[in-house]
């Protein structure tokens, strides 16, 4: 028994939550995936999955050894990693975890020019909306928080945004641009419902801080959960909404949409890269956390750009 392989089909058998989808994902056989498995089991003297004929899930042995798992197919891919760092090609799979609203609008927008510059990597993302993201189990881990964040991970900040007003050229014609904060009561807004908290009034301030933040109530005609609806409803022309400026970024460089108040922000979030524990970062994930950050910057600076002339 290869036990290398072993592992490794034993981690994507657990990470597909099936033989079958494995397979494909490795592109073997069932059967292949199948028998190996079983020779682990044996080898172990233990059983590390629980089938039956509807799923498969992991024994509290499996579990257990699953965390071990993952932690030595790093180590190893580490050391592949280290063998080759001096050659100029970078290849292998790029593990991330990401939450809906950048995965959508940071992650999938840049993937198509990362990958022509580095076309060994294949990036493998896992969107989750998690409270407690399982830092260790994936290369990366981008989070969107408060400019503010502090904890006791490893991570590098990618980029701070600004969040600001925006609302489509369309509905700015229909209903004119507020000129100043009290005449957003006369507007439609479009309110995003944080997780089990109330809607608040918009707090808001002008650049460069927020020493002297105003609170405007508004009446909101559509409150929702997902940032994703909120904009598309901007982009439609429903009125004016509060977005960061880093996903608001192509469309106000496209004049899809425009800002609406500067320069008054609502907020100012962060995007961080979560790390493993570990002393050496692959290749693959310094190139991918350098390209995210030129990316993001380079979009939001433009879209700054256009704003100031606006």
């Amino acid at each position: 028994m290869d036990r290398l392989l072993a592992m490794q089909v034993f981690e994507r058998v657990a990470d597909q939550g099936g033989f079958a989808a494995a397979a494909r994902a490795l592109d073997m056989s069932p059967p292949a995936v199948t028998r190996l498995v079983a020779e682990l089991e044996a080898y172990l003297g233990t059983r590390l999955f629980q089938r039956t004929t509807r799923r498969v899930s992991l024994t509290e042995a499996g579990d257990a050894y699953l965390a071990r798992v993952r932690q030595i197919l790093q180590d190893v891919e580490e050391a592949d990693s280290i063998a080759s760092a001096h050659t100029s090609e970078l290849a292998g799979r790029l593990r991330v975890h990401t939450q809906p609203v950048l995965a959508s609008y940071v992650i999938a927008p840049m993937l198509s020019k990362f990958r022509q510059r580095y076309p060994g990597i294949v990036v493998d993302v896992e969107v989750e909306t998690h409270r407690a993201p399982p830092i260790e189990d994936y290369d990366i881990t981008l989070l969107g928080t408060d400019a503010n964040f502090n904890a006791d991970i490893i991570a590098r900040k990618i980029v701070e945004s600004d969040v600001v007003l925006v609302a489509s050229p369309a509905y700015v014609k229909r209903k004119g641009m507020p000129k100043a904060p009290d005449d957003l009561k006369q507007h439609e807004c479009l309110r995003l419902q944080p997780p089990d908290m109330p809607v608040r009034a918009w707090r808001m301030w002008r650049q460069p801080g927020p020493d002297e933040a105003v609170e405007i109530d508004v009446d909101a005609v559509l409150i929702a959960n997902h940032t994703d609806t909120l904009l598309r409803a901007a982009l439609d022309g429903a009125g004016v909404t509060s977005i960061a400026l880093d996903i608001a970024a192509p469309y106000l460089t496209r004049g899809e949409l425009v800002r609406v108040l500067q320069p008054w922000v609502t907020g100012r979030l962060a995007m961080y890269a979560a790390l493993p524990s570990r002393k050496f970062i692959p290749q693959r994930s310094r190139v991918f956390l350098d390209y995210l950050v030129e990316h993001t910057r380079q979009q939001n600076d433009e879209a700054l750009r256009v704003c100031s002339v606006c």
